[in-house]
């Protein structure tokens, strides 16, 4: 597990409180003002999704909120960046799945 734990604005990590989240049903440990992108790698996650098409997986490309690489579901709601959006405690985070139905539409218009 690796984390910064002297940040210049944020200050040392022993002073912020720990939030419990949840990934893919598996229940994490963040600070409080820690992004998602950076709870989920300091965990060791490195996979937020797979390629809506091919099904390759995907993980943290900028984290600087330019790409959308990052996008995950945060409590129900789709198309999040986890490198922009700070944990909550009890926040439940989905990574994103490759849909059965857009793997048949790709087949059917070859």
């Amino acid at each position: 597990m690796t984390r910064i734990i002297d940040h210049p604005i944020l200050g040392k990590i022993e002073h912020r409180k720990k939030i419990p989240f949840q990934f893919d049903g598996e229940t994490y440990t963040a600070y409080e003002e820690e992004t998602i992108a950076a709870a989920l790698l300091a965990n060791g996650i490195r996979q937020l999704r797979v390629h809506e098409q091919s099904g390759t997986p995907r993980g943290f490309y900028c984290n600087i909120g330019h790409c959308m690489e990052c996008r995950v579901t945060v409590n129900g709601k789709a198309n999040q960046r986890a490198c922009l959006t700070i944990v909550k405690k009890d926040m439940a985070v989905e990574s994103g799945k490759q849909h059965p139905n857009m793997i048949k539409e790709m087949v059917a218009k070859k």
